[in-house]
């Protein structure tokens, strides 16, 4: 019985634990419709124009993404910066992890690192990226 008290007491302090956690965490959560900033490096054929302009439409006509993606040069990786709503973001960094797949065929493409930064740095008004 001594055991079955600790045990309950343990569980019931881990339950108060959660429960504080939860409701600080819903207080300091933020929402999808917070001005969040992405840096996204992918590497591989990224420099051909059918990507630069699919990276060009999807994040700045279809998710109204402001930032700017690289210029293209010899190396084979790029930066994509991206500011907006948090929950256009996550898509486009979504998309960006799907793209070697299903957008570029034929392009070996691979996203190496996805930082959020706290807060964006408001330079762009739209999304730019320079074809080749």
């Amino acid at each position: 019985t001594t055991f079955l008290r600790s045990f309950q007491q343990i569980r019931i302090a881990s339950d108060e634990t959660s429960s504080f956690s939860s409701f600080s965490s819903k207080n300091e959560a933020e929402g999808p419709e917070d001005l969040v900033a992405c840096r996204i490096t992918v590497s591989g054929d990224v420099h051909g124009g059918y990507y630069r302009a699919c990276v060009l439409n999807e994040a700045g006509k279809f998710r109204r993404l402001s930032g700017r993606m690289s210029d293209p040069d010899d190396t084979d990786t790029a930066e994509i910066y991206v500011e907006g709503k948090r929950k256009m973001v996550e898509g486009f960094v979504r998309w960006c992890h799907l793209s070697g797949k299903k957008v570029a065929l034929n392009q070996k493409i691979t996203v190496t690192s996805v930082l959020y930064d706290d807060e964006p740095t408001g330079l762009y008004d739209a999304f730019y990226c320079r074809i080749k």
